[in-house]
């Protein structure tokens, strides 16, 4: 179609005129974009003052194009704390929206923040952040009430919200440092640079918090909105050491890289101050642990993770169903239940994944399991644990813990050391409490001071198993309720007061163990007590004979006149104490052996200078010696003429009786007319 003449000079009019009131309507925006600029300032800081008490000041502004902002300068000081400057920046730069500058609500996006300092300081008593958890919405927060706890679904959530709620979307920090002061805490952050971009994050910084210095690399994304994060931190040049464990909990804990993830979040309002609920996960690569009650050497996970849903309340925190824990190639299902007021009280349920025999050994952390690493075998296994304690009724304690195989369960080769040399000839070594070696010998009939089980007194035998371990023959390593009641002992008196082990669960620890106690050393204890009886790779008289040619029943520092050190066994303890063959010893003899073996080193406390048994021995005597007899190994005649005294006749008299005017240890006589209550 032709246009004519006429009609196209009207609409060259019509685009000049149009092209006029452009470059008229720039222009005026050009000499009035200054004003409209300080316009777009005061909003900024009106909502700013009125979302928070603080005073907000801008230095000189200007534009650097036609839509790009510079500020020179900034501060935002707490209104309640004038003195006290939380945030400043040297100069900022910024985009600002034209078209929401003439709507009247001025948006400024692409933000870039140079030579920024965040300063938050906390007293006993004051602090200069605090109005960044509270929302001017919320009713005023509760007194804290210390025997009710504190409510930590409260606290986080208020942290959670003041995070993702000031996460801008656009953002370039450079230079930026955060530096935080209270008086149990300090914290460094300096940042290089921190990028933000439609959500996606990056940068590196330098922490430095209470003493403990870590470079880091951080890139991720957020969604403020969802409360969605994902961030991989990772350390620069060295692995990454987590603050505040080792002044709160005496540990080192590392890693080299961790994936943290957070799925959303629920704060639900009720009459303890609300319940918060987190769902999301956390990976670690090359994670590593170290506590002197865990053990002596760092633990390591190469491949851990733990997909969570965190309920935290009042005084209360949970790892709920849906929960999940990964260790290297073994899963578990973690329900636990934590609260800490107004006494501490735990719930544990804990099932994991059936694993195939050999992903269950390879998949044990490094620095716990030495002797079984590298165990292999056929068939699965799985473990389970149930575990109830409350402070408030420690005697309430229930523990329930198993590790389940398949039928098809067998060990086909062991790890670094061999459980089967218990059948054999074996070099035993004893080590003292501190883990110096004191003496090697052969465990056999290749070593003349071995003693079979059958040259064994049979008083000596019931009297230990009826002290240590009275279902030694027909329990498969454990016995719950010993271990339950040593625990309770335990959580009573604040220390390892009282083991509950088992003699086989004693023995494992002798051969094949250190002397330390600790969490780790327990754990393999367990789990090799549990490969050798649920396999019946040793006897049980095999055991226990093993068992009575290496214990420790006397002084260290005696030396035979064969050179030898210490008094080690059965055969040496039926001569240091009373010059007899193991095969000779009789009830009173026997069961003051027995009181001995948990705590050899104080022998000589039994006795008084004169060699009489005090009132502790001779009440033992009589509880087991009553014990054996209910239970038919010994007979009541044996019980009725117990006499609570022995005949030292070896070398330990001399270590033992030490007044001058005794001429023997106690007179039978006189030891058959002692009563036990005296």
């Amino acid at each position: 179609m032709r246009i004519s003449p006429s009609t196209k000079r009207i609409l060259i009019g019509v685009a000049g005129a149009f092209v006029v009131l452009l470059l008229l309507a720039f222009g005026i925006f050009q000499w009035k974009r200054q004003q409209l600029l300080a316009y777009a300032l005061r909003e900024v800081k009106a909502r700013v003052e009125r979302k928070y008490p603080v005073t907000l000041a801008l230095g000189p502004a200007q534009f650097t194009d036609l839509n790009t902002v510079e500020i020179k300068g900034m501060s935002l000081v707490p209104t309640a704390r004038p003195a006290d400057t939380l945030l400043t920046a040297r100069r900022l730069q910024a985009s600002l929206s034209i078209r929401s500058l003439f709507a009247g609500r001025p948006v400024f996006s692409d933000l870039q923040i140079q030579h920024a300092r965040l300063t938050a300081h906390k007293t006993a008593t004051t602090d200069n952040f605090g109005f960044l958890l509270n929302k001017k919405k919320q009713p005023a927060a509760a007194p804290r009430n210390d025997a009710a706890g504190r409510n930590y679904g409260l606290l986080l959530n208020q942290l959670l919200e003041a995070g993702f709620d000031n996460v801008p979307g656009q953002a370039d920090f450079q230079d930026f440092v955060v530096r935080y002061d209270s008086p149990r805490h300090q914290a460094l952050l300096a940042l290089p640079r921190l990028q933000i971009a439609d959500g996606d994050i990056s940068g590196r910084l330098t922490a430095t918090i209470d003493s403990v210095v870590n470079e880091l690399g951080i890139n991720g994304h957020v969604e403020a909105g969802d409360y969605a994060l994902t961030a991989r931190v990772f350390g620069v040049g060295s692995p990454v050491q987590l603050p505040y464990v080792p002044r709160r909990f005496g540990a080192l804990v590392s890693f080299d890289t961790v994936l943290v993830r957070m799925a959303g979040k629920d704060f639900s309002d009720d009459d303890t101050g609300g319940k918060l609920t987190v769902r999301g996960s956390l990976a670690a690569r090359n994670f590593s642990l170290y506590q002197p009650r865990l053990g002596s050497e760092d633990i390591v996970v190469h491949r851990g993770q733990l997909d969570f849903v965190a309920a935290l309340g009042r005084a209360t925190v949970a790892l709920e169903e849906g929960s999940r824990v990964v260790l290297n190639d073994l899963v578990f299902h973690p329900e636990i239940s934590v609260r800490l007021k107004p006494k501490l009280a735990v719930r544990l349920r804990i099932d994991s994944d059936a694993a195939p025999t050999n992903a269950f050994f390879a998949s044990l952390p490094e620095g716990m399991f030495d002797v079984v690493a590298g165990t292999q075998g056929t068939g699965t296994l799985a473990y389970h644990l149930r575990a109830d304690v409350d402070l408030a009724n420690v005697d309430s304690l229930h523990l329930n813990s198993s590790l389940q195989a398949s039928k098809d369960f067998r060990i086909t080769r062991f790890g670094a050391e061999d459980l089967g040399k218990l059948n054999g000839d074996f070099a035993y070594t004893a080590y003292n409490d501190k883990g110096d070696s004191l003496r090697t010998f052969p465990v056999g009939p290749s070593n003349p001071d071995f003693t079979h089980y059958d040259d064994v007194a049979g008083y000596l035998k019931s009297a230990i198993m009826t002290a240590e371990d009275p279902r030694f023959l027909t329990h498969r390593g454990f016995m719950e309720k010993a271990f339950v009641n040593a625990a309770i002992q335990d959580i009573k008196e604040k220390r390892f007061a009282r083991g509950g082990s088992t003699l086989s669960m004693q023995l494992v620890k002798n051969v094949f163990l250190n002397r330390q106690k600790t969490v780790g050393r327990k754990a393999e204890e367990m789990l090799i007590v549990w490969l050798i009886e649920n396999t019946r790779l040793v006897s049980k008289q095999r055991m226990f004979e093993v068992y009575l040619n290496i214990i420790e029943w006397g002084p260290s520092n005696y030396r035979w006149p064969s050179g030898k050190r210490g008094v080690y066994g059965v055969k040496e303890a039926a001569l240091f104490y009373y010059g007899k063959r193991p095969s000779e010893l009789n009830l009173p003899e026997s069961l003051y052996l027995a009181s001995i073996i948990p705590k050899p080193k104080y022998y000589r406390f039994s006795f008084n200078s004169y060699g009489s048994l005090r009132s502790s021995t001779r009440y033992f005597f009589k509880l087991i010696a009553d014990i054996m007899a209910n239970r038919g190994l010994i007979s009541e005649n044996d019980r009725d003429n117990l006499t609570y005294g022995v005949n030292l006749n070896g070398p330990a008299r001399g270590y033992i009786v030490t007044a001058r005017d005794t001429t023997r240890t106690v007179s039978p006589a006189t030891a058959a007319s002692s009563n036990p209550s005296t």
